[in-house]
């Protein structure tokens, strides 16, 4: 509504959603070019800010990237980021966007910051039981 009244309110997280893809899934980021090449970052909370700092949760020393560049975020049943208005904005294979949902594979850059997100299905040990005899 545009009566000036209505307010757009965001619906609250889901925390044990999180906590349930975590306990069934690894995310992790694997940068593929730029400052710290070849590293793997694990994904292990909710809301993750990138950029060169401060007050990100992941810097970078790279010029392309903009103090807070991107946030990834948790939403549903994956991870989105989304722009925080940088200055080189940020590409999603190879496209420029705004805001995107993240699959498993799919890459995106910040500046000329590459990364790569993996999301791995967790390997859980079938159940034991133990069976005694009377």
């Amino acid at each position: 509504m545009r009566d000036g009244l209505t307010r757009k309110i965001q619906a609250p997280a889901n925390p044990s959603g999180y906590r349930l893809f975590l306990e069934k899934f690894r995310a992790s980021l694997i940068v593929i070019s730029g400052a710290a090449e070849g590293n793997e970052i694990v994904v292990d909370q909710r809301r993750v800010t990138l950029g060169r700092g401060p007050g990100v949760d992941l810097a970078f020393d790279n010029p392309s990237m903009s103090q807070q560049h991107a946030v990834l975020e948790f939403v549903t049943d994956g991870f989105r980021v989304s722009d925080l208005e940088s200055t080189n904005g940020v590409e999603v294979n190879g496209k420029r966007a705004k805001q995107a949902d993240l699959h498993h594979g799919d890459r995106f850059a910040l500046g000329n910051q590459v990364f790569q997100l993996l999301i791995e299905k967790r390997e859980t040990a079938p159940r034991t039981y133990v069976v005694t005899e009377d």
